[in-house]
């Protein structure tokens, strides 16, 4: 992953996306008007929800040309 970069805010409009090659579900959503991606085969793609409208602050880079969420951490409000 290159590019990494910190962003902080709430995450807003979660869609589902195809599958991974295995089964495990892969999610768009909106953090700072910028559309994340989770990771493939991540369990990021299981707990993206417990998110939603919620303050976080995420570690977001590029991977193969497409901007996928590194880790993501709730913080206070």
């Amino acid at each position: 992953m290159k590019n990494i970069e910190i962003h902080s805010g709430a995450i807003k409009d979660i869609k589902r996306v195809d599958t991974s090659y295995y089964g495990n579900p892969r999610y768009s959503f909106m953090i700072n008007d910028l559309k994340v991606y989770t990771p493939i085969d991540s369990l990021l793609g299981y707990s993206i929800h417990n998110y939603l409208n919620k303050k976080v602050v995420a570690r977001i880079g590029d991977h193969y040309n497409r901007v996928t969420l590194k880790s993501i951490k709730e913080v206070a409000a």
